[in-house]
């Protein structure tokens, strides 16, 4: 017989139902594993493992077909797409994702690497000291180190015999690349910068397209 405390009682169960249905929890969102960037050998002094997937996947280094026309060997940087396609034979090439010189800090042109240098010295020039006076310290030279903006490699830019003072050069601060930031040099991460250095000789012809200011600064 269904009399009120049957009635009661089924209610109770009816809302704990109900509740239980309308405060469920959501899954929980998919867990991205990380893709680690490191150099492919020791190097004297330690570099940080990169999480790429902290960097658009645009950026990360590939093969792709190449779209400059330039000569095999060619390093070709756009500034704009923050790209540096590297020309190898059979019509492709390897691009790196790079940062760039904030606005007026650029360069562009056709140049040679006519030095290379592990874990280079860092030389301040006269101008970037008048900017930054606190910079007097490094006036004579920073040592090479993790705390070199030069990072682990340099590859030195020189036109007509002359030292543009641009360098294509290694960076720990993984945010920067694709972005608009330096004083006109052409960063790469520590471990892509050391895969170029290995891949071009001295002699490489390096080619700087003019900027559009499309970069993110």
């Amino acid at each position: 017989m269904f009399n009120r405390r049957s009635f009661l009682a089924a209610s109770a169960a009816w809302t704990l139902a109900g509740c239980s249905v309308q405060t469920a929890s959501p899954p929980p969102p998919a867990r991205v594993e990380p893709v680690m960037l490191v150099p492919k050998s020791p190097e004297i002094f330690p570099i940080e493992a990169v999480d790429l997937t902290r960097i658009d996947r645009k950026f990360w280094r590939q093969i792709v077909p190449d779209p400059t026309g330039e000569p095999a060997g060619t390093i070709v940087v756009d500034p704009d797409a923050c790209f540096l396609w590297l020309v190898m034979e059979g019509g492709e090439a390897m691009r790196y994702g790079v940062g760039v010189g904030r606005d007026g800090f650029g360069w562009d042109g056709t140049a040679t690497i006519a030095r290379k240098a592990e874990w280079p010295t860092w030389t301040p020039p006269r101008e970037m000291i008048a900017r930054e006076p606190e910079l007097i310290e490094w006036a004579k030279g920073m040592p090479g180190g993790p705390e070199n903006p030069l990072g682990a490699r340099a590859l030195y830019l020189y036109q007509n015999g002359h030292d543009t003072l641009y360098r294509i050069h290694g960076t720990n601060e993984a945010w920067s690349i694709g972005r608009s930031v330096s004083s006109g040099c052409i960063r790469l991460l520590n471990a892509e910068v050391i895969d170029l250095y290995d891949r071009v000789p001295r002699g490489s012809r390096v080619v700087v397209r003019p900027s559009r200011g499309g970069a993110v600064a």
